[in-house]
C-alpha cells in the first residue's frame, strides 16, 4: 500500500520516523549525508530498537583516497573536520554522547561511500523492518538529518508492499556491500566522543596556570586537525619535548635534524606557538630569505598563528598588512609576537642584526641552520680554534638572550662532523646542561667526536671515566642509574655540573652503577644525541602502526636510476678534446699559481654539467673573473683570483682552443640527449610513463645549465609547455617557447601545485624548503661535492603527501670524468654522516652505501643478520603514542588570536 506523505501536512520526524522505529527490529538507509541531528527527533527510539541501524552515505573520498584502508580513514577524518563540529558541540553535547554511544555499542554501523563510485546519492530511501516482521519502505527527499526530517518542506512515498521493499533494499545492499564503501573512519567516532566532552579554557592566563598544561588544548582545532590530517606521530613527540623543556628554567635547546620531507616547519611553528602562549617574550625564527613567506603561510594556513615578516624595510603581517618602519630601529617594533627575519640580516653583520641581538627572547628559531658553521673545516683540524661565519657568530650571542634556542637542519652534517659539534656548541653557551661547563670534555671537539663515532674508547681509569660524565651530569630521567647518582649527590634537576671529587662521595655500589656504563656512555649518553633529534623515513615507513596494521607513513620508495655503468653518458670525442685541453691550460698555470688544482675542477665540473656552462665559464676567464659566480662546494679552496687576470699569451690560447671546441659543439650536448630522452621516453626501470607526464624536476648546481636547458627544451621539445625556471632572487620565471618571464618563485610554487606546470629547472635553491609533492622524477643533472645537497634535492618530491608510491631520481655523469672523483668523494663524506647518526641517505646506490658502512656490516646484512642498532637509531626510531586527539580542554581560539596578536 502506498502512502504519501508531506512535511507541510504533518511533522514527518514525529508522523512517520520516530512511530515506525518504535515498533523497528531493524533500519537500513540511503542517506546523502550523515549527522547526528537525527538524534534529536529518533534518538530514544533507536535506542530501543531490538536490532540495527545500518546507514550508507555520501563522501568526498577521491579514488587515491582509498588505496588503503588507511588513507580512506584519513581522508573520512579530514573530511568530519573540515565541517567544523565544534561549532555543534556546545549546543549538541548530549547529541555527540548519544551518537558516539550508539556507535560504539553497534547500535548504529555508518559506511562512506566515494562520489566517483556511484555518483552523488540523490535517491533518498530505507527499510525498515518491525518487531512482528513486517516490512515497509519508503522514498523520497528527505535526507537523514534534523534539517530534512523536521524543517524543511519534504515530500515522501511509504510502500510496503513486497515488491517495493524488495526494490530498495537491493539498491541499499548494492551501496552496503560495494569493496569501496568504508567503515566510519575510528576516528570520527573518537572525535564524536572528544566533542562530547568538550570543555572551553577561556583564557591564554588560565592554560598558563594550570600545573601541567596541556599542549594539545591551543593545537586540536587548528587548522592543521580541522582541514589537514593533524600531526604524526615523530611530530607530536617532537613539539611535546620542546614544549615539556621549554617549560623547565633550563628551556629548550635542540637540533632538529630529521630526514628531508618529515615536516620539520610545522614542528618548529608549532613549538613556537605553544611557547609564545607559555612565555610574554618574543619569538624570532631566522630562514633564508627565500622561505619566509613560505614559513608565514604555513603558519597562518595550518595553524591559524599571526605572524610579521622583516621584508628589509618594514614588518608585513599574515593579512600583507604592511607596517611602515623609520629606519633599522624599526625592526625591534614586530606587531605580532612572532617575527620571521632573513639569514642574510646576521650574514652580512646589519644594522637591524645588531638590534635583533640586543632584544630578549621566549624563543630563537633557525631554520636551514646548516648555513651556520665555520670557515676553517676540514678532517683533522678539530682541534684549531673555530672561525665561525657570520651567522654561526650570531647564534653564539643571541643564545644566552633567549630562554629556548632551537635549530633545524636535515643535515647537521654537511662535509665533517665538527659541524654538529658547532651547533651544539651555540646551543651550549651560557646554558651548562648542552655541553657542560668550560672545563668539560665535551667542550673538546678533537677529544669527544672520536668518542661518538667510536673510533677511540673511553678512559678505562675510573676519576677519567667520572669526569666524561659528571660535566654536564645526565638527567634522572635518561637512565635509572642518573637518578641514583642525582639522589646520592643531592642533586637538584637544573644542576648540571658534578665536582670530580663528588667520586669519592660516592658509594662502591654506585661507582660500579657508573662503571657500568662504561661500554655504552661515550655512544648512548652523550650531548649530541640528547640535543640532536633526528628521525628516518625509512623506519616511519617500515614501522606498523598498531591502531592501523599499517606503517605510520605510507612508503614513498626512491628509486635510483644512472648509478650502472652503461648508464653512465660516454664522454664523445670533442668532450675529450675539450678535458685534455682544460687540463694542459690548468698544468700550464700550475707553473706559476697555487690554485691550479681549483682552477681545473671548475672547468671540468662545468662543463660536466653543460657545455654551454664550461663555455660561458671559460669566456669569463678570458674576460672579467668577476663574471664567474662562485657556486661550488668543493674542497679545493678558493683561487686567488689575481693570479689568473693577467693569462700568458699561451695560457690565453690553449684557453680560447677549448672554448672553440664547446663552441663548435654547443647543439650536441650529450646531457640534453639524455634528458630529453628521460622526459619523452621515461626509463626502462621506471614504466611505460614519461617522466614529463609524471612531473619531473631537474637540479643542476649552475645557472648557466638551468637557463640554457630550460630555454631549449622550451623551443625544441615542448614548445607549448611552460617550464618553470627556479632560482636564486630575480632569476626566477616561466620559459614559455623559448621567452623567459620573470616570475615569482610563490607563482611557480603554486602552479606546481596545481598541476598546470609540470616541469621545473632549478638550482640548488630549490632545494630548500620547497614542497613539489606533484612532481615524480628528479634528475640531477651534475653531482654536488656535498653529499646532503642530494638529499635535500630527492627531499623536494618524497615528502609527506606525496600520491606516487615510488619516485624516481636519475644521476647523470659522464664517464671517466670528474663526476667520477665526484662520486668517489662522496663515498667518504656518507662514511662521516653514517658513523655519526647510523644512517645513510637513500639517494645514493648501494655500492656508496656499502663503502660507507664498512663490509662488515655489509656481510651481517647479506647473511641475514640484524646489525647492531646506531644510538640515534636506538633512541629516536621509535613510536611513542602521544593522544593529543582525545584532548576534550580546547583553549578558547580568540584569546589565542589576540594574544599572539600582540607586539613586541
Amino acid at each position: 500500500m502506498i502512502r504519501r506523505h508531506s512535511s507541510r501536512r504533518q511533522s514527518l520526524g514525529h508522523s512517520f520516523l520516530a512511530d515506525k522505529l518504535t515498533k523497528a527490529r531493524s533500519y537500513d538507509r540511503i542517506a546523502g549525508f550523515f549527522s547526528s541531528s537525527i538524534l534529536e527527533v529518533a534518538g530514544e527510539q533507536i535506542e530501543a530498537m531490538e536490532g540495527v541501524v545500518r546507514i550508507v552515505c555520501n563522501s568526498q573520498l577521491e579514488p587515491d583516497d582509498i588505496k588503503s584502508a588507511r588513507a580512506a580513514n584519513l581522508a573520512m577524518q579530514r573530511e568530519w573536520n573540515r565541517s567544523i563540529p565544534e561549532e555543534l558541540a556546545e549546543s549538541g553535547k548530549e547529541r555527540f554522547a548519544k551518537l558516539y554511544h550508539l556507535l560504539i555499542e553497534k547500535k548504529l554501523i555508518v559506511k562512506v561511500l566515494p562520489d566517483h563510485r556511484f555518483g552523488l546519492i540523490h535517491g533518498k530511501a530505507g527499510v525498515i523492518t518491525l518487531t512482528d516482521g513486517k516490512q515497509t519502505s519508503f522514498l523520497g527527499s528527505v535526507n537523514e538529518s534534523k534539517t530534512a526530517w523536521k524543517l524543511n518542506h519534504e515530500l515522501m512515498w511509504e510502500d510496503d508492499s513486497p515488491e517495493a521493499v524488495a526494490w530498495v533494499q537491493e539498491e541499499f545492499d548494492a551501496l552496503w556491500q560495494c569493496h569501496e564503501a568504508f567503515p566510519l573512519a575510528e576516528a570520527v567516532i573518537q572525535e564524536i566522543d572528544r566533542l562530547a566532552k568538550r570543555k572551553l579554557i577561556n583564557s591564554v592566563n588560565q592554560w598558563r596556570e594550570l600545573d601541567e598544561p596541556d599542549p594539545a588544548s591551543p593545537i586540536i582545532e587548528t587548522p592543521v586537525y580541522r582541514q589537514e590530517y593533524g600531526l604524526w606521530t615523530h611530530q607530536k613527540y617532537f613539539v611535546k619535548t620542546a614544549f615539556d623543556a621549554h617549560r623547565t628554567p633550563d628551556g629548550a635547546r635542540y637540533v632538529l635534524a630529521d630526514m628531508v620531507g618529515l615536516g620539520k616547519t610545522i614542528q618548529l611553528a608549532m613549538a613556537a606557538l605553544l611557547m609564545s602562549l607559555y612565555g610574554d617574550k618574543p619569538v624570532l625564527i631566522i630562514a633564508p630569505k627565500p622561505l619566509l613567506w613560505q614559513w608565514q603561510d604555513e603558519m597562518k594556513s595550518l595553524l591559524g598563528m599571526p605572524s610579521a615578516v622583516w621584508d628589509g624595510r618594514r614588518w608585513v603581517d599574515e593579512h600583507e598588512i604592511a607596517y611602515p618602519a623609520t629606519g633599522p630601529s624599526g625592526i625591534s617594533k614586530c606587531p605580532r609576537r612572532v617575527g620571521l627575519v632573513s639569514q642574510g640580516l646576521f650574514t652580512a653583520k646589519s644594522e637591524s642584526a645588531t638590534l635583533l641581538e640586543n632584544l630578549e627572547y621566549e624563543c630563537v628559531i633557525l631554520d636551514e641552520a646548516h648555513r651556520a658553521r665555520r670557515e676553517n673545516r676540514a678532517r683533522d683540524r678539530e682541534a684549531d680554534p673555530a672561525q665561525p661565519n657570520n651567522l654561526l657568530a650570531f647564534l653564539h650571542r643571541i643564545s644566552s638572550h633567549s630562554k629556548s634556542l632551537l635549530l633545524a637542519t636535515a643535515t647537521p652534517v654537511q662535509l665533517f662532523p665538527v659541524e654538529a659539534w658547532d651547533l651544539l656548541a651555540a646551543l651550549g653557551n651560557g646554558n651548562e646542561h648542552v655541553l657542560g661547563n668550560d672545563y668539560s670534555e665535551w667542550r673538546r671537539p678533537e677529544r669527544c667526536l672520536p668518542v661518538v663515532t667510536e673510533d677511540e674508547p673511553l678512559p678505562e681509569d675510573d676519576i677519567a671515566f667520572w669526569n666524561w660524565v659528571r660535566n654536564p651530569l645526565p638527567s634522572a630521567e635518561e637512565a635509572r642509574t642518573f637518578a641514583i647518582i642525582r639522589e646520592a649527590l643531592e642533586k637538584a634537576p637544573q644542576e648540571h655540573i658534578a665536582k670530580g671529587t663528588d667520586w669519592n662521595k660516592l658509594s662502591a655500589p654506585d661507582r660500579r652503577r657508573v662503571m657500568d656504563l662504561h661500554p655504552s656512555f661515550g655512544q648512548h649518553h652523550n650531548p649530541f644525541i640528547r640535543h640532536i633529534v633526528r628521525r628516518t623515513r625509512d623506519f616511519l615507513e617500515n614501522e606498523i602502526d598498531p591502531s592501523t596494521n599499517e606503517p605510520y607513513l605510507t612508503p614513498i620508495h626512491v628509486k635510483l636510476l644512472g648509478e650502472e655503468p652503461s648508464d653512465t653518458i660516454p664522454l664523445t670525442t670533442y668532450l675529450q678534446e675539450a678535458y685534455h685541453k682544460a687540463e694542459d691550460f690548468c698544468e700550464l698555470v700550475g707553473k706559476r699559481a697555487k690554485s691550479a688544482g681549483f682552477l681545473k675542477t671548475l672547468l671540468l665540473r662545468r662543463v660536466g654539467s653543460s657545455i654551454i656552462a664550461g663555455m660561458k665559464t671559460a669566456q669569463a676567464m678570458l674576460e672579467d673573473w668577476e663574471e664567474i659566480e662562485d657556486e661550488d662546494d668543493s674542497d679545493e679552496g678558493q683561487p686567488h683570483r689575481e693570479e689568473f687576470r693577467s693569462l700568458s699569451p699561451a695560457e690565453r690560447a690553449l684557453l680560447t682552443e677549448f672554448v672553440q671546441i664547446l663552441e663548435a659543439n654547443q647543439s650536441d650536448d650529450p646531457k640534453y640527449h639524455a634528458v630529453t630522452d628521460l622526459l619523452m621516453k621515461g626509463h626502462a626501470k621506471s614504466g611505460e610513463e614519461s617522466w614529463l607526464a609524471m612531473g619531473c624536476i631537474i637540479f643542476s648546481q649552475y645557472y648557466d645549465s638551468v637557463i640554457w636547458l630550460a630555454e631549449r627544451l622550451s623551443k625544441e621539445l615542448i614548445p607549448g609547455t611552460p617550464i618553470a625556471v627556479y632560482a636564486g632572487a630575480g632569476k626566477s620565471g616561466i620559459m614559455h617557447g623559448g621567452a623567459f618571464r620573470r616570475e615569482d618563485r610563490d607563482v611557480l610554487k603554486q602552479k606546481v601545485r596545481s598541476g598546470s606546470i609540470r616541469l621545473l629547472i632549478g638550482t640548488d635553491a630549490a632545494s630548500e624548503g620547497l614542497n613539489l609533492q606533484r612532481l615524480g622524477t628528479l634528475i640531477n643533472l651534475d653531482l654536488p661535492w656535498n653529499p646532503t645537497r642530494l638529499e635535500q634535492r630527492k627531499g623536494r618530491i618524497q615528502r609527506i603527501g606525496q600520491k606516487r608510491d615510488t619516485v624516481y631520481v636519475y644521476n647523470m655523469r659522464y664517464r671517466g670524468s670528474v663526476e667520477d672523483r665526484v662520486h668517489a668523494l662522496l663515498s667518504k663524506r656518507l662514511e662521516d654522516i653514517f658513523n655519526m647518526f647510523g644512517q645513510v641517505p637513500d639517494t645514493l646506490e648501494d655500492v656508496w652505501i656499502s663503502l660507507a658502512i664498512g663490509e662488515e656490516e655489509q656481510a651481517k646484512r647479506r647473511l641475514g643478520e640484524t646489525p647492531k642498532k646506531h644510538p640515534f637509531v636506538a633512541k629516536y626510531n621509535q613510536i611513542a603514542e602521544i593522544h593529543w586527539e582525545s584532548c576534550s580542554e580546547v583553549l578558547n581560539r580568540v584569546d589565542i588570536q589576540a594574544t599572539l596578536a600582540r607586539g613586541w
